[in-house]
């Protein structure tokens, strides 16, 4: 490995692995298009430790430093990792990403700030619901087009049917800089992991980041699909049983199957063919 990627002495194993994993993921959503300028945020739990994979998950080991961690609370539970403020996501490496509080007070001599607008929702969160280790904001052209519906997420595809129950609405509010919407946000979630932002866009709610990362796949393939069949006029419903059933069977839930971890794996080594200047 060059010397360029090695982990700085400053941080932790477990936190350097959490670094990795999140610069990847901005790597990866701008590879998918999901950029959005220097705008939109990832943020993800800084860990204690590493913990194995769920009881009876048959994950492959990735390649070395490949794959996701399972991030659990540690040593810094109220600690959280987001994109420097001014950098376009092919520009955030490991090092450079910025650690902030549940508050949004920026933790050690960084030299980016973060975007005020990034962590109102995104603390209030973290800083509530225990699990949550990773939260996800996109603005994709499908998303929000959904999200600008009156009907909102259709689960009339393939995509959909495997978010069927898992979705909630936000009203829009204007842009999220207000410290009191974070709390009205958490409470429109209602415990789901996918909450849809009216007007506005998505947020995902990740018991990991490879979680997060599958779900944020789903809800965009599915609005994709949608917005695509709009034209074809009205559309074929899928029967409630059925839909059930496709949540239940969905690998992107299956800790059997990684629940998300292998697709972030094979991801993150396409990237690392690309440009694996993620890593510094």
């Amino acid at each position: 490995m060059p010397d360029a990627f090695l982990k700085p002495a400053r941080f932790s194993d477990a936190e350097w692995h959490a670094r990795v994993q999140l610069a990847a993921c901005y790597r990866i959503f701008a590879h998918l298009g999901w950029a959005e300028l220097i705008y939109n945020h990832i943020s993800l739990r800084v860990p204690g430790q590493k913990q194995p994979p769920l009881p009876g998950a048959s994950h492959r080991s990735p390649p070395e430093g490949g794959g996701s961690s399972w991030e659990r609370p540690g040593d810094e539970p109220d600690h959280f990792l987001i994109n420097p403020f001014g950098l376009h996501y092919t520009e955030v490496t490991a090092s450079n990403l910025v650690k902030v509080d549940v508050d949004g007070n920026i933790i050690g001599n960084d030299d980016w700030p973060i975007n005020p607008a990034g962590f109102t929702f995104h603390g209030a969160i973290h800083a509530t619901l225990p699990d949550a280790h990773c939260v996800m904001h996109v603005h994709t052209t499908p998303t929000m087009a959904v999200c600008c519906s009156e009907e909102g997420l259709s689960y009339t595809n393939f995509y959909a049917a495997q978010l069927y129950g898992q979705v909630a609405y936000h009203d829009f509010e204007g842009i999220t800089v207000h410290r009191d919407e974070g709390a009205r946000v958490l409470a429109s979630a209602g415990g789901k992991r996918v909450l849809l932002l009216r007007n506005h866009g998505p947020v995902i709610i990740g018991h990991t980041l490879a979680q997060a990362f599958s779900l944020m796949w789903l809800v965009q393939r599915a609005s994709e699909i949608q917005v695509a069949s709009a034209p074809l006029g009205k559309l074929r419903q899928i029967p409630v049983p059925v839909l059930e059933g496709c949540v239940r069977d969905s690998l992107n839930f299956n800790p059997k199957f990684g629940a998300g971890e292998d697709s972030f794996a094979a991801m993150q080594r396409l990237i690392d063919r690309i440009d694996p200047g993620y890593r510094a």
